[in-house]
């Protein structure tokens, strides 16, 4: 897919077959909101910039990664405001060299394959919950291979379901919070670096920042659990 940042606009049906995919596509991303609407022109036909085709650019390269519609809606929605397809084409470039490829769509019976047990209405409900599990259909199901087995684990945890999404929502809210710290200090040090130079580094920081952010976080809970159990075995 081409991501090309000339001032040019584009009709939607220019914009798709430049992005590679159908209107009907484009439309569709329109309506869940993962496209801003377009400037209206003469004969009120709407027009496409650059912003456009960047974002179809890593909406491609999310659903690549296996993120679901509902995932690339939320991460669409932590971007900053006033983003620019420059910003859109770099982001898509680390995108490209971190996110691992980790999702597929399976039959109810593959889903119980994977997880290693049998799964009833309550466990499937609580992995959609919990977003390691999305429905795509009667008997589809688009799952998180690399967080099944935490989901798994999570069925037999004794703490209610509310209490597991509310950390959900504190990791999520922590973690974004320094990945959007790490990804503005990388575009600082990057600023004057194409896409391509942009993926060589930021895949070879990755190994180097998931280790931080780990042991950060191994440090700060055992202080913690510490401070909680107040010297208690």
């Amino acid at each position: 897919m081409r991501t090309e940042t000339e001032g040019s606009t584009l009709t939607v049906d220019e914009l798709a077959a430049r992005a590679g995919v159908t209107v009907r596509t484009v439309r569709f991303y329109s309506t869940r909101g993962l496209l801003p609407p377009p400037e209206i022109g003469p004969r009120r036909v709407g027009r496409y910039g650059p912003e456009h085709l960047a974002r179809l650019a890593l909406i491609e390269e999310l659903q690549r990664q296996g993120m679901t519609l509902a995932g690339i809606e939320r991460h669409l929605r932590g971007l900053p405001s006033g983003v620019t397809a420059h910003d859109l084409a770099l982001q898509r470039a680390v995108v490209a060299s971190w996110a691992p490829e980790s999702a597929e769509t399976v039959d109810r019976a593959g889903l119980e394959r994977l997880a290693g047990r049998a799964l009833g209405s309550a466990d499937l409900e609580r992995m959609v919950q919990l977003g390691v599990v999305d429905r795509e259909g009667e008997d589809a199901y688009r799952v998180d291979t690399g967080l099944l087995r935490l989901g798994v684990e999570l069925l037999d945890v004794p703490f209610a379901q509310e209490t597991l999404l509310e950390a959900r929502e504190v990791l999520t809210e922590h973690t974004r919070a320094a990945a959007q710290a790490l990804s503005g200090l990388l575009r600082e040090a990057s600023a004057e670096q194409d896409a391509e130079a942009v993926r060589s580094l930021s895949a070879h920081m990755q190994p180097l920042v998931v280790q931080a952010l780990l042991t950060a976080f191994q440090r700060s809970l055992r202080q913690e659990l510490l401070s909680w159990l107040g010297g208690r075995p």
